[in-house]
């Protein structure tokens, strides 16, 4: 019963160890030297044996050209936390899904939703119509007499037909009248 203990403890260790060696490693980035090109050597090591004398493997030079080598190459140990960049990706992701779910609703089911409330008539207008006539001029009435909305969704409902009336007559002042707002 200890030996089989021991062997899940030795199996969590293990476990560990590798899940940590992933996260840490030491970087070695040698550049040229006589007629061997320049390299970058990667190991998961400790940063005790973090140098190039544990790093760069196979080493391609011999003799007493190993230790003019490693004097011209720079190591440097390096930590990450994989988990942290995994939550930071996921919570990058839900939030991309959530917009894109947003955008679809925005572009698909809030002018089936307005054509239902309003009615087909109202929502279409061609260009030569945009005169004096408000495009959702009694859209306020319509939201007012409606109950089974919440109050909120009517306030907000409400301040998106003003901004759009006020566009209007924006674009009424500017292509219409040629006067720009100061």
């Amino acid at each position: 019963m200890l030996a089989g203990l021991a062997s899940v403890r030795e199996k969590i260790i293990i476990k560990l160890t590798k899940l940590n060696s992933e996260d840490i490693r030491c970087k070695c980035i040698c550049p040229p030297y006589k007629d061997v090109e320049g390299q970058i050597y990667k190991q998961n090591v400790s940063l005790k044996d973090c140098n190039c004398l544990h790093v760069v493997e196979p080493m391609p030079v011999e003799g007493k050209d190993v230790e003019a080598y490693c004097l011209r190459c720079e190591c440097k140990y390096e930590e990450r936390s994989s988990g942290t960049i995994k939550v930071t990706i996921i919570m990058y992701l839900s939030i991309l899904g959530m917009l894109l779910l947003y955008m679809v609703y925005l572009t698909l089911l809030e002018p089936m939703l307005k054509r239902r409330l309003f009615g087909h008539s109202q929502l279409i207008q061609s260009d030569d119509d945009v005169g004096d006539q408000q495009p959702f001029a009694n859209a306020h009435n319509v939201l007012s007499r409606s109950h089974s909305r919440p109050n909120m969704l009517n306030k907000v409902e409400h301040a998106q037909q003003r901004w759009r009336r006020q566009v209007q007559e924006q674009r009424k002042s500017v292509f219409d009248r040629h006067v720009v707002l100061s």
